[in-house]
């Protein structure tokens, strides 16, 4: 039985990082990048060299700017749970759904679309900060051992101690 995966109807399969960078910055922009995926490469002397190479070294920034080619620039539907564990070149996209045109994007919307990630973000953190709160308080606690009339514990440590 052949075990291999068809990965052709994905349309990452044989695009180089280089060609999908400049077909994304020719439609949007660097500008719109920087907006919507937050990656500084877009925002500090953003050229397509100096993108690519860093894309190629980080690997959770390439595996963004593919999720956006697909899901925003090819309009392809979301993919299921299952799917959307897997680095966005391995994904398998079912023969029936075909590329789109690309979405419409501008700064307003990506400036609505940070407020709504960070209000995202700080409900579901919400309770795991009290908690990191407490637990670095009592490990602080735990681990100071100066007199309680002492005016702060660094006036009894080396301050060379920290420099490494």
């Amino acid at each position: 039985m052949n075990d291999e995966i068809d990965y052709t109807n994905n349309p990452l399969h044989g695009l180089s990082l280089k060609n999908l960078l400049i077909e994304i910055v020719d439609h949007y922009g660097f500008e719109i990048l920087f907006a919507y995926l937050n990656i500084n490469c877009f925002k500090t002397n953003p050229s397509i060299a100096s993108s690519v190479k860093f894309l190629k070294k980080t690997t959770w920034a390439r595996e963004k700017i593919e999720a956006f080619y697909l899901y925003e620039f090819k309009s392809l539907p979301k993919v299921s749970s299952e799917q959307y564990s897997l680095p966005p070149r391995d994904r398998i996209i079912p023969d029936d759904q075909t590329p789109g045109e690309p979405a419409e994007l501008n700064l307003e919307s990506a400036e609505k679309l940070r407020i709504k990630r960070v209000t995202k973000a700080a409900a579901y953190n919400k309770g795991k900060h009290a908690d990191n709160r407490d637990n670095h308080r009592y490990e602080k606690n735990e681990h100071e051992s100066f007199d309680s009339n002492d005016s702060s514990p660094e006036e009894h440590e080396d301050p060379w101690a920290k420099w490494r």
